[in-house]
């Protein structure tokens, strides 16, 4: 037997309740219960209440009304810990329990509530008792609830037929009133109706010659269709003809043998770069020139030294485009979304070829800025600026796909500078012979002016 808060072991723990709960004393007991958890660790709360430690009291009760219940009945441990923060929270209560003399101006559901948890002598009877009261008292309130509404149901019957009776005369005076309503609409009807059938013959004779005429348009507008046609496939034609014949005349010469000629060019300028870069004397080795000196305007060792630069400098640009024919290809929308992602794409497009058209000019190199034309909504009205080629890909083909396409269009040995973050374009026109150069690079140089 489990000894209650009052250290007496002859207390009713041995005693059962052999019916269920009263709801209003279950209710009691619930309430007990949550209001007693907040006063428990966790580790003093059965394994199945533990989820509920941090819940307020009202969400306890909400939520785990049934699982407290069974807690209690099944947990005399738990039941003598909350019955512990019962004799606190009530001492005067409790203590009259124990003597067996429960307060007769308290509410009998908490006195059961109270004699359930803390199971003192005589609690089965407690409870016994507090239920039928409140059965009493419900069945009491009922019956009067029940007399008073039937009293309100007869007062409401009685304005009812007095009402039915009043609104029976006066609908019987609307029928007649409505019958003879009625007399004059079907007269009025019937000649309606024969207007209609007339109407409706004219309707029908309308409808007729509106098809016709509408069948006669559809076949003209068929026809015209079908020359507009034909003069757009014709037109379009032409127009292909004729720009073939302008690209003819505009070129001269094939592909190839511009590649060739490109070549030569860059081969050309090569060789005399390098002739200077040499300082190769024009006749033969004389004795002065033999002596080891340093020459005015030629390379000293410290010089060369200091042509080893960092990836990242900006300077290496400057030397990648002092190269003969050299062939700066920029991925447009890399840079400016490296440089000011957070203006709109015409400013970035704005501001990035106004900065490559000053580089051109200074670097005398042929420049080619390239943009995704998946970007785009609608076609782009610009002019390109001085010195700088503007390319839009096509629909379908991406950005990094043409500047791939521009690489592979260059002959062989022509220095080719791609200016991209994108790994995969700087490894695939690397492969392709080409250099890459970093977007931030780019934007570096440009920033000096």
């Amino acid at each position: 037997m489990v000894e209650s808060a009052g250290g007496t072991p002859e207390d009713g723990a041995a005693e059962v309740l052999d019916r269920p709960l009263p709801d209003g004393v279950r209710r009691a007991v619930v309430q007990i219960v949550s209001d007693g958890f907040g006063g428990l660790t966790v580790a003093e709360l059965p394994a199945q209440l533990r989820q509920y430690a941090r819940f307020t009291p009202s969400r306890r009760v909400k939520f785990a009304a049934n699982a407290m219940a069974a807690a209690l009945e099944g947990d005399p441990l738990f039941r003598q810990r909350i019955g512990e923060r019962l004799r606190e929270a009530q001492p005067e209560l409790a203590e009259a329990l124990d003597a067996g003399t429960p307060p007769p101006a308290a509410d009998p559901l908490d006195v059961a509530a109270a004699a359930y948890v803390l199971r003192p002598l005589g609690w089965v009877k407690l409870v016994t008792a507090a239920g039928e009261e409140a059965q009493r008292a419900d069945a009491e309130r009922a019956d009067e609830e029940t007399r008073a509404e039937l009293e309100r149901l007869r007062a409401e019957l009685a304005a009812a037929r007095t009402h039915t009776k009043a609104e029976t005369e006066r609908l019987r005076t609307e029928l007649d009133a409505a019958k003879r309503e009625a007399d004059a609409t079907h007269r009025k009807l019937r000649a309606a109706l024969s207007d209609i059938k007339r109407g409706e013959a004219a309707l029908r004779k309308a409808a007729a010659e509106a098809d016709a005429v509408r069948a006669e348009g559809q076949t003209q507008l068929s026809a015209a269709e079908s020359e507009a046609r034909r003069l757009k496939a014709r037109l379009g034609e032409a127009e292909a003809a004729l720009e073939a014949t302008r690209r003819a005349a505009r070129e001269g010469r094939s592909v190839e043998d511009m590649r060739v000629r490109l070549l030569l060019d860059t081969v050309l300028e090569a060789a005399q770069g390098l002739r200077r870069e040499l300082a190769l004397p024009p006749v033969s080795v004389r004795p002065a020139e033999t002596v080891d000196a340093v020459e005015p305007g030629r390379m000293t060792p410290k010089d060369i030294a200091a042509r080893a630069l960092s990836e990242n400098d900006p300077a290496i640009l400057d030397q990648l485009l002092a190269l003969p024919q050299a062939h700066l290809v920029v991925d447009g929308y890399n840079v400016t979304k490296t440089g000011y992602p957070t203006m709109p794409l015409e400013k970035q497009r704005l501001r990035l070829l106004g900065s490559l058209s000053q580089l051109a000019l200074q670097s005398g190199a042929e420049v080619t800025c390239v943009f995704d034309g998946a970007e785009l909504a609608a076609p782009v009205l610009l002019a390109p600026p001085r010195g700088v080629r503007v390319l839009f890909s096509k629909a379908g083909v991406t950005a990094d796909e043409l500047i791939r396409q521009l690489v592979r269009a260059e002959p062989p040995g022509r220095p080719v500078i791609v200016v991209s973050t994108d790994r995969e374009v700087a490894d695939g026109i690397a492969k392709a012979g080409a250099r890459p150069v970093a977007s931030a690079v780019l934007l570096k140089r440009l920033s000096r002016g």
